[in-house]
Order: structure tokens, then C-alpha cells, then sequence
């Protein structure tokens, strides 16, 4: 989902930095026989786009935060651990490279013209979003992993949900475990999130959840 949502709003500044260099630098245009400067209804286009921004990447916030806020309730998981190191150093580097770049943007939509100003809030507060989330995720270990009878769960930068209704096959690969359903359909959890230490009680456990006569574990490395 992650990757989806920048994708989206990487898609959407594309056209907006160019509607926004044509404001700003009074380009013609030639199509409706106007300049950038002239445009009519330049403030609703603007106050259109950044609301699109806001909306695009409240389902995201509300879905990390929740997943972190879910994954934090310890005493409501059989198994529930921080995320190992070399995933919370990937976690960070990402939400440091995305808060630099969309920081960047909102800068540049807003120096360009005053009147983006809507679209520049909005990639602000992508930033800003991942700058507080950063810092509380690390605090008290909030990106963790959590296991339960009914699902397996990934609260971090991304959040992960895998239920075992429907589960037919759990395959064990060096850096996944891939989780097969009934309908075809195959999700994959990232196995090297998980401590080395923490991995054989894990994997004893998440056994233990599957029903053995419906669901085959492959323990094959």
C-alpha cells in the first residue's frame, strides 16, 4: 500500500508542478488562448489538488497509525515482538528519503507562486506525518510484530495483515514466508523482520495457530 500511495502522489505532482510553473512564470496557453497568470479558476484548481493530496494520504496515516496502535496492545497477541534491527534501519531510512522529498516539493510548489499554496500544505504534512511517526515508533519500540490466533500482523512503516481463514499453504523461504489461500490469492511477510533469536519461537508458534488438516507448513528453507 505504501509504495501504491507514493506512486499516486508522486502521478499527481507531475501535473501539478507544471500547472504551477505555468502560473507562475505566466506561460501562454495557447489551447485556451491565455497565459498562466490568467487562468481562470486558479484558486479552486489549487484548493482541488491539495485536498486530493490530503485525502490520498489520510487512508495511509490512519491505516499505519491504527496498525501501530493495534500491534502495540501486547497482552492482545500469543506472540508479539519489536521488529529487528535491520528492519527498523530500512523502516527509518525510507520515511527519512520520502520526508525529504515531499518536504522538498511542498518548498518548491510554494516559492514557485504563493497561490499553491494548498497543494504545498498538503505535501508538507506528508512530511511532517512521517516525521512524528518516526519518532514514535522508536520510542518504546513501537514497530513491532504481532501474532494472534487469527492473524499475523506487521505495525511499521507498512502494515502487513495476514489472516489464516482461508490459508491453505505457508512456505518458508530465505528472506519471506509465503502465505497461500484457497482462492489463489498469495501474500508474503518478510521473514528477516523478525530477530534471529525470536525467529524459531515464532515459527513454533505460528504452527501451532494452523490447523494441521487444512493447512500444509512447509518448513523448507
Amino acid at each position: 500500500m505504501n509504495k501504491f500511495i507514493n506512486a499516486l502522489l508522486i502521478f499527481i505532482l507531475i501535473p501539478t508542478m507544471l500547472f504551477t510553473i505555468i502560473v507562475a512564470f505566466d506561460i501562454p496557453v495557447s489551447i485556451i488562448k491565455t497565459s498562466g497568470a490568467h487562468i481562470p479558476y486558479r484558486f479552486e484548481i489549487f484548493l482541488g489538488i491539495g485536498l486530493l493530496i490530503f485525502i490520498i494520504n489520510l487512508r495511509r496515516t490512519i491505516r499505519r497509525w491504527m496498525g501501530m496502535r493495534v500491534v502495540s496492545r501486547i497482552k492482545k497477541f500469543k506472540w508479539n515482538a519489536p521488529v529487528s534491527p535491520e528492519r527498523k534501519k530500512r523502516v527509518i531510512t525510507y520515511l527519512i528519503l520520502e520526508t525529504v522529498v515531499f518536504a522538498f516539493v511542498g518548498v518548491a510548489l510554494y516559492v514557485l507562486t504563493p497561490q499553491a499554496w494548498m497543494p504545498a500544505i498538503g505535501f508538507a504534512w506528508v512530511a511532517a506525518d512521517n516525521i512524528i511517526f518516526s519518532i514514535v515508533g522508536l520510542q518504546g519500540d513501537r514497530f513491532r510484530i504481532g501474532l494472534s490466533s487469527k492473524a499475523l500482523i506487521i505495525g511499521d512503516r507498512e502494515v502487513i495483515v495476514l489472516y489464516f481463514k482461508g490459508l491453505r499453504k505457508v512456505s518458508l523461504q530465505q528472506q519471506s514466508i509465503y502465505f497461500d489461500y484457497v482462492n489463489g490469492m498469495q501474500l508474503t511477510f518478510p521473514s528477516n523482520c523478525i530477530q534471529d533469536e525470536n525467529r524459531p519461537a515464532f515459527l513454533k508458534l505460528l504452527e501451532d495457530q494452523l490447523d494441521p488438516d487444512r493447512v500444509f507448513f512447509s518448513k523448507k528453507m
